[in-house]
């Protein structure tokens, strides 16, 4: 496919370099020329530098034969402008990060008026992501498949867990729950465990599931995650506003902190039951008194990364909470993944995966059958959902007679809108949709999987 992206900060370089890996046809649109300079260099891709609302430099880029443009600029009013003159430009389709919250009620108004495919929000995704890991606290990242009928839920394996030196076929032998494992992330290391895996303490795990049965597999298991009744958030910014949105309902005991008055008082304003203190969200002494020590899960939202890891660490050594921390710098992820925080949610790579994911959909009306993909354990690994077609090779065929390729795996099988965990005896069938977990980056089809 050939894409526009408008826009060379780290989410365009971030998505530009998932989408060449994919074999996409890119071009990259910035008005600084060092930018454009150094991503079209690294990726060896197409770049064009200048203002990407205006028709002279799309057409520069080749708008006119363009199948997608996506404008992912620091402004939401100029990416909406892109693709609008791009609309009219070619014959493309059109997405735009939109951040401002102002927005959120117009996004479907805005798609239809503008003929836009897909609006993002990160911030709002970023709360669906931490609603999300509140409702199940053991868990360091959920991500929802089949429209939320299927989670891969990824936990931090404690060291007197009794799965520790344990194999996957023991564990399935002794733990009746049904849930697959999926990968294991060790160190730097990251398997796609097969039967013959035996856990070690400290191993990140990611299992399949569905939202019902998952409690149930860390309860047998011994992991607890107490329910959450209190949280403290720190930052009072456009993220904190849409997740106090999702937990209005929920009857939690919330407080907010920020030292920037005139967020507090819009906070205030707009969620009266929630506690909003203005004060130094930095200062330890404050975070004591508001009661840091015996909070269920502090939430680390500020401007600064420097300031959300050091609050992180500090709410670790003081509490027993679920710590839920934000970063925008994607390059910090070398120093982050050593330090002892819960979960680290990054906005930028969340977003780049997103429109990635829609580019996989518009492939698959084009001979591709991948439906939903999403890429995790530092992008090593692969969560790709495919539809069994009438014509696949798979079909009637028991799973264990499969010659699968290395590091490939059969994780979900979704009939009839029910969730199956694979056994070696169970055969596919035309129409389903499967869960497939692999090293193997960039698989097209279903058949892929094969030898």
């Amino acid at each position: 496919m050939k894409i526009i992206i408008v826009g060379c900060g780290e989410v365009g370089e971030s998505l530009a370099t998932q989408l060449v890996e994919e074999e996409n046809n890119i071009t990259v649109v910035d008005l600084s020329q060092k930018r454009v300079k150094e991503l079209s260099e690294k990726l060896d891709v197409m770049g064009v530098v200048g203002n990407g609302a205006t028709y002279t430099t799309l057409s520069e880029a080749g708008i006119s034969s363009a199948d997608l443009l996506i404008a992912v600029t620091e402004s939401d009013e100029l990416n909406l402008l892109c693709c609008v003159i791009a609309k009219k430009s070619g014959k493309c389709q059109v997405i735009a990060r939109v951040r401002n919250p102002e927005y959120r009620s117009e996004l479907d108004h805005l798609k239809s008026e503008l003929g836009i495919a897909m609006l993002l929000n990160p911030e709002y995704e970023v709360a669906s992501e931490i609603y999300r890991i509140l409702r199940l606290p053991v868990a360091t990242m959920v991500e929802p498949f089949a429209k939320g009928k299927v989670e891969l839920v990824k936990f931090k394996l404690p060291e007197d867990n009794v799965l520790v030196g344990m194999s996957v076929r023991k564990m399935s032998e002794q733990i009746k729950s049904d849930v697959l494992i999926c990968s294991v992330e060790r160190g730097k290391e990251v398997f796609v465990a097969n039967g013959r895996f035996v856990f070690e303490a400290g191993d990140v795990i990611s299992v399949i599931s569905t939202p019902r049965r998952s409690p149930g597999f860390f309860k047998q298991i011994g992991i607890k995650g107490n329910a959450v009744n209190d949280i403290i958030i720190v930052g009072a910014g456009n993220t904190t506003k849409h997740l106090l949105s999702n937990l209005k309902t929920s009857g939690i005991s919330i407080k907010v902190i920020d030292h920037d008055k005139k967020k507090c008082d819009d906070v205030a304003a707009k969620y009266p039951d929630v506690i909003v203190i203005n004060g130094d969200e930095a200062d330890q002494e404050l975070l004591m008194e508001e009661g840091i020590e015996s909070c269920d899960a502090f939430i680390v939202l500020t401007a600064s990364d420097e300031e959300n890891i050091l609050l992180s660490l500090f709410a670790k050594r003081v509490s027993n909470a679920k710590i839920v921390t934000r970063i925008m710098r994607t390059d910090y992820d070398h120093i982050v993944r050593h330090l002892d925080i819960d979960t680290v949610i990054y906005p930028k790579s969340m977003s780049s995966d997103m429109m990635a994911r829609y580019v996989r959909a518009m492939k698959n009306k084009r001979g591709s059958n991948v439906e939903t993909l999403y890429s995790f354990a530092r992008g090593s690994i692969e969560a790709a959902q495919f539809v069994v077609r009438a014509d696949s090779p798979l079909i009637g065929k028991q799973i264990s007679s499969l010659e699968l390729k290395p590091d490939v795996l059969i994780a979900a099988i979704i009939r009839s809108n029910k969730l199956i965990i694979p056994r070696g005896y169970d055969s596919l069938f035309a129409d389903d949709s499967v869960i497939i977990v692999t090293k193997e980056l960039g698989l097209e089809d279903l058949s892929e999987i094969l030898k």
